[in-house]
């Protein structure tokens, strides 16, 4: 077994226990003794190496190409137990040095132009609508649900957001919504629907406008809900209402001043921006390798630290600020867990490789919600200091 990886199992893995077949077929055993153990298998000396030299890459592709195996519990047992091992979710010495490299070089990977905001989007969003049929919740929704109560469903927990972010547009009757990034449209008819108010979304998947504008169709939001194939930075008007859920990770992080000064230029001055992000908790880190090229291409997850600044400076109020944590970890869950129940029906899609990669995605994310650096922000924002109620109870009326 290689002696670096050796030494990383041996220092990191104390709860719990891990085996480790190597390619010589030796059985390296770490962690607790007498525990159960997840149990994973290198195929060859040559995959073993190129985890040691560049895991944040090579361990999916390793996965993805079987010369990772799991032999005993999942993919997603395996990932949990060595980040739930981890005391400390900041890198460490060398990896924050490169990170800090990284970070540098930032600038080059954030630069998502209208072309290039359009590729990174169908590289991932265009993917076959059956495919997220298989294991997001009724309405479609592709982003964190809220999850109020212990045991709630993933129905439930995706209305519950729903309704979360409706109270904090502060909707009346009549009242125009811009909704940034719409996906499936969900978001925007139940607004529509619920709250009394004209909805515009814009996307930049003409897979999910398609899904969008077929659904408003069949249930007779004509005049009501409108979806459109554009850009944010091409839209024109005036709006009472901005939300933007799970897109704002894809503006790429020298375009958030841009950004909010569209949002800001586009709000009448009552107006209310609701901004739901993926964020950072210990500051700000390039995207994970492998999820740059394989996932999410030109995908960012901003810390606090990198939005805070651009919100002082935009005009806006920050009215609330809440940040959900272990929301997405159980939504992933939900996900990965009817993914995992209808991999057969994903396989008709797409090959044995995309669903292994599929099911790394979902189970890494999961691990990284619930024992790293990922949490999601809610970002309400306003124009004028006075805009929304001080208390938060009417979130909860």
């Amino acid at each position: 077994m290689n002696r670096l990886l050796r030494l990383f199992f041996e220092r990191t893995i104390r709860r719990g226990a891990l085996e480790v077949v190597d390619p010589a077929g030796r059985v390296h055993r770490f962690g607790e003794e007498g525990a159960a153990a997840s149990r994973v298998r290198f195929t060859s000396a040559a995959a073993e190496r190129a985890v040691v030299l560049n895991p944040q890459m090579k361990l999916g592709e390793a996965f993805m190409d079987e010369t990772f195996v799991v032999e005993a519990g999942s993919i997603y047992d395996f990932l949990a137990l060595v980040l739930s091992n981890t005391d400390d979710p900041r890198p460490s010495l060398i990896a924050d040095l490169l990170a800090r490299f990284r970070r540098l070089t930032r600038h080059v990977h954030g630069l998502n132009d209208k072309a290039r905001a359009r590729d990174n989007a169908a590289r991932h969003y265009d993917l076959d609508r059956r495919l997220y049929a298989l294991f997001l919740d009724e309405d479609l929704q592709y982003s964190c649900a809220y999850f109020e109560t212990p045991g709630m469903d993933l129905d439930e927990a995706q209305l519950r957001k729903k309704e979360h972010i409706a109270a904090k547009l502060l909707l009346k009757p009549g009242m125009s919504v811009l909704d940034i990034g719409c996906g499936y449209g969900g978001l925007a008819m139940f607004l529509a629907e619920t709250c009394g108010v004209t909805v515009t979304g814009v996307t930049l998947s003409t897979e999910q406008l398609a899904v969008a504008q077929q659904r408003a169709a069949a249930r007779g939001l004509d005049g009501k809900v409108r979806f459109l194939l554009q850009d944010y930075r091409d839209v024109t008007g005036s709006f009472d209402r901005f939300v933007s859920v799970g897109m704002f990770e894809h503006v790429g992080q020298k375009a958030y001043p841009l950004f909010l000064k569209t949002c800001h230029d586009l709000l009448v001055p009552d107006g209310v921006l609701l901004l739901h992000t993926v964020g950072r908790l210990y500051g700000p880190a390039r995207t994970n390798t492998w999820v740059q090229k394989y996932i999410f291409p030109g995908g960012s997850s901003p810390a606090l630290s990198e939005v805070a600044p651009v919100v002082e400076t935009s005009g806006f109020v920050l009215a609330d600020l809440e940040v959900l944590r272990l929301h997405y970890a159980e939504t992933l869950r939900a996900w990965r867990s009817r993914f995992l129940a209808n991999r057969e029906a994903a396989l008709a899609l797409y090959d044995e490789r995309f669903c292994r990669m599929w099911e790394f995605y979902l189970a890494s994310f999961e691990a990284s919600f619930r024992y790293a650096d990922l949490v999601v922000f809610q970002f309400q924002l306003t124009r004028g200091l006075a805009t929304a109620p001080r208390s938060r109870r009417y979130l909860y009326a």
